[in-house]
């Protein structure tokens, strides 16, 4: 059962897929929106321009049917008024193809956008496959584009013979009236017909139009093996980049004890955390973090440092502090700087007296560090910037 949900394709598409369908050509239409905008738009011009188009046209035809022999066996007069009459066809139908030209152009944008693609015209034999023909001639969207057909047919068929019967007394007269006004009121009649019929196609078209959106969007619907594989392979293979992280901090981790034999000193809490500062006389700056961890890490730390004869030295506040607002190879923060140099000096003194000059020092016991540094302390959820002096 679990096998069968997961190869159900119950996700939606991702971003990657609808970009690869895009370029594939695949975007939705709806023919039936198409036809409608472009119909209208050519109904529309047939209303406003009507009118100027049948006095143009009829201004061509005159001009056509009133030579005399002398000009038809005159090529040059012939020629003269062809061109005279295709121009004013040309004018006289510019108007409206100009209209239907540009909302032909524009309807893509309403469903599915405009889109060149030459993957969508690149030959493919597997379109000449028969058996592929006849799975499309039995599919769903076959039968939703019969049903299409059949409403399209009863919708426009019975809002034309509804037209027609309104109009039957109108068409009957105009047999007697002039030939002008007559011609006026037939293309006024043709143009409203007109209107009325496509108009009728806006009900398919308003339902064709959601409906392809939403079939193209369960098309491309994916199952959640897919949606995990596509992420590995956009994202990278999960337990490989956690191996990666893992690598990369086994790195860092021994890039960070190398340099714990270097440090000066390693303030520990003593157990719980230890930080090794080093700092290089004549060097511009304050003192830096080489290294710093804490429990097995922190073990680690003073170990080598136990080893390579560093300095330790328990100052838990001190500690805490660095642990929590410093980062290797950070210098320490400047409300830190007196107690520090309290460190440094006493080891500056233990390395005299291990040399056998002067007494052995104290070890330091009371350092002055700000209570909101220390992430033990509550004044520390005061969330302070480290880098101002400590207050007044």
């Amino acid at each position: 059962m679990a096998d069968d949900s997961d190869a159900e394709k119950t996700e939606p598409a991702s971003a990657k897929r609808l970009e690869q369908a895009r370029e594939e050509g695949d975007v939705p239409r709806s023919r039936e929106v198409a036809t409608f905008t472009v119909l209208m738009a050519a109904g529309a011009g047939l209303w406003m321009t009507g009118s100027d188009m049948v006095r143009l046209l009829s201004s061509a035809l005159v001009s056509g049917l009133s030579l005399t022999r002398e000009q038809i066996f005159d090529f040059d007069v012939l020629g003269h008024r062809i061109m005279v009459d295709v121009t004013r066809v040309l004018l006289a139908c510019l108007p409206m193809g100009a209209v239907v030209m540009i909302v032909a152009l524009a309807s893509p944008l309403l469903v599915g956008g405009w889109l060149f693609s030459t993957k969508s015209i690149t030959p493919n034999l597997m379109k000449l496959n028969p058996m592929r023909g006849l799975g499309n001639m039995v599919s769903t969207n076959s039968l939703v584009e019969l049903l299409k057909a059949i409403a399209k047919t009863l919708v426009v068929g019975g809002v034309a013979w509804m037209v027609m019967r309104q109009q039957q007394d109108a068409v009957f007269g105009l047999v007697v009236e002039p030939l002008h006004l007559g011609s006026v009121h037939i293309m006024h009649m043709l143009g409203t017909s007109f209107l009325i019929i496509v108009g009728a196609l806006g009900l398919i078209a308003a339902i064709d139009g959601p409906y392809q959106m939403w079939h193209y969007a369960n098309k491309l619907k994916m199952t959640r093996q897919e949606m995990i594989q596509e992420s590995k392979e956009s994202d990278g293979n999960p337990q490989i980049k956690a191996k990666i992280r893992q690598l990369q901090r086994e790195m860092a981790s021994r890039r960070m004890m190398a340099d714990v034999p270097t440090a000066d000193v390693v303030v520990t809490n003593p157990t719980h955390f230890a930080v090794a500062l080093k700092y290089a006389d004549g060097a511009r700056g304050a003192p830096r973090v080489v290294a710093k961890g804490s429990d097995e890490v922190a073990a680690k730390i003073r170990e080598i440092a136990r080893e390579n004869k560093v300095t330790l030295l328990e100052a838990p506040e001190l500690a805490r502090a660095l642990h929590k607002h410093t980062e290797i190879g950070d210098e320490i923060p400047e409300a830190l700087y007196s107690a520090v140099a309290e460190v440094l000096a006493y080891v500056y003194q233990l390395r005299l007296f291990s040399k056998g000059s002067g007494q052995r020092p104290e070890a330091p016991s009371k350092l002055h560090v700000p209570p909101e540094l220390d992430p033990f302390n509550p004044a520390s959820q005061q969330k302070p910037d480290p880098s101002k002096g400590a207050p007044a």
